[in-house]
């Protein structure tokens, strides 16, 4: 039994389309209704409309990537049972539909972040890229955090000094504008937003934020049981702390604290090995092998670092994680299972025709094209060569 492979698809207004999709091979579908404000339930008409026009399209739609925890939950504050309230019943309801895998993540204020989303390499293709430096100029510049110096190597902050001394002015909006992106919101937030989030959770700490998690998967066990919904925590991505905000999901300990603490079968993990694979401290395969029995979706994609820890998205078979190794596993992994694990190419380089269109960062056709037939190629030498 092969892998299932899937593509995340953002809905009728995503570029992409779900003929596209089909002409890339994948036969699964990851969406999200994104335009159902973060905390609202999900009405099961609306989850029945996205599932029609998926399957009218040939395709299944196999995980949920995501619902989002609302900041009420994840800091655990006002109306905190109303919004787990609700999260219960948009799994009812995603279940009542036949879906059976959600992803999520517990990630502080930023769910992703980037200093750069058109890095251009030496072939031409672009790809998002995460300069320490850059962030040490929006975090001391920009957002001017109290005590932010400290989060940084000295070398980092006098570069970040001569950056600012020395690029154009346009740089520091431009910039402020990408990592603004990472802030899962209905709309903008402001610098002082930022700011006042930032303190919540400096209160809060990497203890609390791990209790608070703990708190949210005890109060949603019960409902994942009954429908039969495995949830899959996303990694911190990067991961490591950024702008003083506290990381849960970084690191095999990380994950395997997640998957112990709340030691329940729907309890699982969206293993990500470009999020993972990230941080120099991080071994995705040997992860993998310690959490794999909790894997029911992956994220695959590579990244490449320098000497000083910054990182570009590179070929999916062309950083610095071994993805025949992961693959290796995760096949592994699927052979023991009734159901095949969904995985889809993370992200892709903007390439070819993509260039001169306007895509959602890192999920232009072409380059997810080029990495789901990397991956399906790689996936099949593994599963000839084990027979």
């Amino acid at each position: 039994m092969p892998l299932l492979q899937s593509w995340r698809w953002y809905g009728p207004n995503d570029p992409v389309t779900l003929q596209d999709i089909k002409q890339a091979g994948a036969t699964a579908i990851v969406s999200a209704l994104h335009h159902m404000p973060h905390g609202a339930v999900w009405p099961l008409e609306e989850i029945q409309e996205r599932k029609r026009i998926i399957e009218e399209a040939g395709l299944t739609w196999a995980v949920v990537e995501s619902v989002p925890v609302h900041e009420a939950i994840k800091t655990r504050s006002t109306d905190c049972e109303l919004y787990i309230e609700n999260y219960r019943q948009s799994l009812r309801n995603i279940a009542a539909c036949g879906i059976r895998t959600v992803c999520y993540n517990f990630m502080p204020v930023l769910d992703w972040t980037r200093t750069n989303l058109a890095y251009t390499l030496a072939n031409g293709a672009k790809a998002l890229y995460f300069d320490w430096t850059d962030l040490a100029v929006f975090d001391l510049y920009i957002l001017k955090r109290a005590g932010a110096e400290q989060d940084y190597e000295a070398a980092v902050v006098a570069e970040a000094k001569q950056r600012v001394e020395t690029k154009p002015t346009a740089y520091l909006q431009e910039l402020a504008d990408i990592i603004l992106m990472g802030v899962p919101t209905e709309g903008s937030i402001t610098l002082e937003q930022l700011t006042h989030s930032i303190g919540i959770y400096k209160e809060i700490g990497h203890a609390g934020l791990r209790e608070n998690l703990a708190y949210f998967l005890e109060s949603i066990m019960e409902v994942c049981e009954e429908t039969g919904i495995n949830m899959t925590i996303h990694p911190d991505d990067p991961p490591y702390p950024i702008l003083g905000l506290p990381r849960i999901a970084s690191s095999k300990d990380d994950l395997l604290y997640i998957i112990e603490r709340v030691d329940r079968e729907p309890n699982g993990i969206c293993f990500c090995t470009g999020s993972l694979g990230a941080g120099r401290h991080n071994d995705p395969v040997e992860i993998l092998k310690a959490v794999g029995h909790r894997v029911y979706f992956a994220h695959l994609r590579n990244v490449k670092h320098d000497e000083s820890g910054n990182f570009y998205e590179s070929d999916h078979l062309a950083g610095d994680v071994d993805m025949y190794g992961v693959m290796r596993e995760l096949v592994e992994i699927n052979r023991q299972r009734e159901q095949p694990i969904p995985f889809r190419p993370d992200h892709g380089h903007q390439m070819l025709d993509d260039l001169h269109k306007v895509t959602n960062p890192g999920y232009s056709a072409i380059g997810r094209l080029r990495g789901l037939a990397e991956l399906r190629g790689l996936e099949m030498g593994i599963e000839r060569s084990l027979h």
